[in-house]
């Protein structure tokens, strides 16, 4: 991997938009944190809300790397040598993105567990997804949206029993 600057600046733009749908998903989040979530009875594997900050900072890094390394691979080439399949793959994290987003406004933005689960489901298989594009272009770019994929697994259990719990 290069070091230039400019592959630097680069990267950086990929981390940074998704650090911003992060901060746009926290929008939704924050303002019902205190007043709503934690008053819902939760299970007892809940980790504590101190984890989800670092947790979901380092997911959002590890997918603009990804989405970096993905992008870097289709830089230049025509589309016969593979910029279309990199191409399709970006829309599709794109998409991924989109949905995680959309999961922040559905489950703490219109306080619904129900309308979260359906929106997490959705986000889980656009991960999948994606997952699988990437890996046919970077594998290493695969990989790192793997703790990713765990993680939306995780909080879709915890989305299931916050939703049958309450």
């Amino acid at each position: 991997m290069s070091l230039e600057p400019k592959e630097i600046a680069k990267a950086a733009g990929f981390v940074l938009l998704c650090l911003a749908a992060g901060a746009i998903g926290s929008v939704f989040t924050f303002p019902s944190l205190a007043p709503w979530y934690a008053t819902l009875n939760k299970p007892a594997f809940t980790p504590p809300d101190w984890v989800f900050g670092p947790v979901w900072t380092t997911l959002y890094v590890l997918m603009g790397i990804a989405a970096y390394l993905v992008y870097r691979e289709g830089a230049g080439k025509k589309e016969a040598a593979g910029a279309g399949k990199v191409s399709a793959a970006l829309a599709l994290f794109g998409v991924q993105l989109a949905l995680n987003v959309l999961w922040s406004f559905l489950f703490f933005g219109l306080r619904s567990p129900l309308y979260g689960l359906a929106g997490i489901i959705a986000l889980w298989f656009a991960i999948l997804f994606t997952v699988m594009k990437f890996y046919g272009i970077s594998k290493t770019a695969a990989l790192l949206l793997a703790p990713y994929l765990v993680w939306v697994s995780f909080a879709g259990v915890l989305n299931f029993y916050v939703l049958a719990m309450n």
